[in-house]
């Protein structure tokens, strides 16, 4: 099989079955729960924000408090935000840390620091370094940043607790597996370790019943 860049609806259930067949628990998630949804985001400012929202804690809260900021301001631009205080901001269930990278980020685009456009276009080591110099994101906004908005195919996010429980689970490790042993597992998936990661967090979702 071709390697391919990326993933999308036309190949993503492809590549699903081409990992179930070289492991077998990756099987067992789409025999049981089905193909995971694409989790596809649009490569914008507002996708880059909700996942800083996102950052440590649930789905639930971070999508109310975009929402919420929706409600506030309609279509969620860097010049929208940058108007409304702090205080709105924290009406909008902003902690007082995301208001501080939310601002951050919207300043680096409104002065041209961050082009999402033309990063969409970069490879993924220059996606890492240009996002990484906002301040309130690191690795794991910056991997399902490239992952959800990118179709990035060959990331695996170990600082995601959802995907390192589901794995854990999956392949029956010990609690105390570390990340170092959980990336050299995920080689076995590569290049593919994002489509793995979506499988992966297909389970977490399903098993608790999580809503999107």
């Amino acid at each position: 099989m071709d390697i391919t860049e990326t993933f999308d609806e036309h190949n993503f259930e492809f590549l699903c079955n081409y990992l179930a067949q070289k492991d077998d628990d990756l099987k067992l998630i789409i025999d049981t729960y089905g193909y995971p949804p694409l989790f596809v985001r649009s490569p914008t400012f507002e996708t880059l924000l909700h996942i800083i929202l996102e950052q440590q804690v649930s789905l639930a809260s971070a999508k109310a408090a975009l929402n919420k900021l929706k409600e506030k301001i309609g279509t969620v631009l860097p010049e929208e935000l940058l108007l409304l205080t702090d205080i709105e901001l924290r009406a909008c269930y902003f902690s007082r840390q995301k208001i501080v990278y939310s601002r951050d980020l919207a300043n680096a685009i409104i002065d041209k620091q961050l082009n999402l456009n033309e990063l969409f276009q970069s490879p993924d080591e220059t996606v890492r370094s240009v996002l990484k110099k906002i301040k309130g994101i690191g690795d794991w906004t910056t991997d399902v940043y490239m992952m959800m908005a990118m179709q990035r195919i060959n990331l695996f996010p170990v600082g995601d607790i959802a995907l390192v429980n589901s794995m854990k689970t999956i392949k029956s490790l010990p609690k105390q597996t570390d990340k170092d042993a959980l990336l050299l597992m995920a080689e076995k998936w590569s290049p593919y370790r994002t489509v793995a990661a979506f499988l992966l967090w297909h389970a977490y979702i399903k098993k608790r019943g999580i809503k999107l």
